[in-house]
């Protein structure tokens, strides 16, 4: 009884959207029955004691959040809820601490991490040994700057040359 008051006084916190959803589509909680054998008595038979433990259990409707095909005819139905409007609901539910109740969907916050840590980044570049493709100026500027380098390492002696022959007479390495 205790507990019901307290999911009162939880869902008069709820917005609006959430309220709707959770009344449309209630999180089940279905008693599990579990049998466990205990011996009472060496000289008795196995008794069995059955322990009730509360579980989520899958409710009579499909998860909105998901496709699922018509059991009679056999036709797939689009889900209830788009990406967009899974993804309003799991903020809302994350921010008023109660996202566990919602159905599964990609857009839950565990989804996301889960999903970079098996893909990566995705950027084309970003792995090991690989470059980023990047601009042909960007590409070709490493070859331009070495070319200029050894270029002014091999100025001193080029102004020479010039000198020697006459400040341009019959010079024949003027640059491209």
């Amino acid at each position: 009884m205790a507990q019901q008051v307290e999911y009162v006084k939880v869902a008069q916190t709820l917005p609006g959207k959430l309220l709707k959803f959770f009344a449309r589509y209630p999180p089940t909680f279905r008693p599990a029955i579990t049998q466990q054998d205990a011996v009472t008595d060496p000289n008795a038979d196995h008794t069995t004691e059955s322990t009730v433990q509360t579980s989520l259990a899958p409710s009579d409707h499909p998860n909105p959040f998901k496709f699922h095909k018509h059991p009679e005819t056999g036709r797939w139905h689009d889900p209830v809820y788009s990406l967009r409007r899974q993804a309003d609901l799991v903020k809302l539910a994350k921010a008023n601490g109660v996202e566990d109740l919602l159905p599964y969907t990609t857009k839950g916050s565990g989804e996301g991490r889960k999903r970079r840590e098996e893909q990566g980044l995705r950027v084309k570049g970003t792995g090991v040994g690989q470059r980023v493709k990047g601009k042909a100026w960007e590409r070709t500027m490493k070859g331009r700057l070495e070319k200029r380098k050894q270029a002014m390492l091999g100025m001193p002696t080029l102004v020479q040359q010039w000198k020697q022959l006459g400040h341009g007479r019959g010079w024949k390495k003027f640059p491209k």
